[in-house]
């Protein structure tokens, strides 16, 4: 199982290690390049967003109240930084967990992986 999320974390095939699991930003190819692994019976939807919203979530609120608190900067500079902080590491975190769900379905054989058709 490790093995599998650490290569859907890096967004490669959870199978080799070495073909790429997405084509685009979200989109999961069909079949790995590299190996020929079917990858299109993966059933991610939501769970990518939700976790990156919890995890961003419980990172930047305590940041922001540590911040506020501490430094009490003005509103305007706040808002800035801390948006542009959810922002990017929200667009750094989401097609990573994808690929982490998508290798634990694979690892676990859910939704047609274990089946040879």
């Amino acid at each position: 199982m490790r093995p599998a999320m650490w290569r859907g974390w890096r967004r490669r095939c959870p199978n080799c290690g070495t073909g790429r699991l997405l084509s685009s930003y979200l989109k999961v190819n069909d079949s790995c390049p590299n190996c020929a692994e079917r990858l299109d019976y993966h059933r991610a939807d939501d769970g990518p967003a939700y976790l990156t919203i919890l995890i961003v979530g419980h990172l930047m609120a305590p940041m922001l109240h540590i911040t506020f608190t501490t430094f009490r900067p003005e509103p305007i500079v706040l808002f800035a930084t801390f948006s542009v902080g959810c922002v990017a590491l929200s667009l750094y975190l989401l097609p990573r967990l994808k690929g982490l769900i998508v290798a634990v379905q694979w690892a676990k054989r859910m939704h047609g992986f274990g089946s040879h058709a």
